[in-house]
């Protein structure tokens, strides 16, 4: 979002459509759209800001002890808004971690935050994150996961649950490549639902995954919606296993 200014009334209808079904969780950060993302929520949001749960990420590039205070400055700025819910590493860079988790911590004590995270991650990083000052009160992990993506089921997502760590799931739908899987498509049919609704809902059947798939059309946030409703049967899950192995070894954790 924020990239084309001819879309932005779409977009910003689209977010708050989400909000009247109690999509209640908006992803962003800096880097989307070079803060035209946020700008966009921003005017979406003004009404609802009490109703949200806005998480915003910072470019590994600014996240140092004091560049990363001044970014998230900037994206509270562009948001329009004094706090965030939740506010993220994008990924790892070359600035120490515990610079980053400083910056955090700031943020934290002068309500800026209200709590704090890291995206991309793998077990490795969690592992060493946590052993760091302020790495305790990581509170989740933003990660690629869905169908075609599941080397995280390996060691990362173990070792999340055993630590009651939630994950968010990002491009749950394989930014649409899923979609012309056979599999999901002829559960989709039997189902009567779109083969986005099953990707989704077999993510959300997983224990401590928050999804978060990107819409900025209408019809799309109803499907999303939608899919929060979709119980698959033991079945139906035990063919998607079969057309979407889980792994039998460690892989490393994927991006896009």
């Amino acid at each position: 979002m924020g990239e084309n200014a001819s879309q932005r009334q779409a977009e910003i209808r689209a977010l708050q459509h989400g909000l009247d079904l109690g999509i209640s969780l908006i992803d962003t950060a800096e880097m989307y759209g070079e803060g035209g993302a946020e700008a966009v929520i921003a005017e979406a949001i003004a009404p609802h800001r009490s109703e949200v749960f806005l998480v915003s990420k910072v470019y590994p590039h600014n996240a140092s002890s004091q560049k990363a205070i001044a970014a998230c400055e900037r994206s509270l700025q562009r948001l329009k808004t004094d706090y965030l819910d939740l506010y993220l590493l994008h990924w790892r860079g070359s600035i120490p971690l515990s610079e980053t988790l400083e910056a955090f911590q700031t943020l934290q004590q002068s309500g800026k935050i209200r709590s704090y995270g890291v995206s991309n991650f793998d077990r490795r990083d969690m592992a060493e994150a946590s052993g760091i000052k302020g790495g305790e009160a990581i509170v989740t992990n933003q990660v690629l996961y869905n169908l075609m993506r599941r080397g995280a089921e390996w060691d990362l997502l173990p070792w999340c649950r055993q630590r009651s760590m939630p994950i968010m799931a990002y491009s749950p739908i394989e930014q649409g490549r899923l979609l012309q899987n056979r599999m999901l498509q002829k559960i989709a049919q039997q189902r009567n639902v779109t083969a986005a609704q099953v990707a989704i809902a077999w993510l959300l059947h997983q224990e401590g995954i928050i999804v978060i798939p990107k819409s900025s059309r209408v019809e799309h946030i109803d499907q999303n919606r939608a899919a929060l409703d979709l119980k698959l049967s033991s079945e139906e899950l035990m063919a998607l296993d079969t057309a979407f192995p889980a792994p039998t070894q460690a892989v490393p954790l994927e991006m896009l």
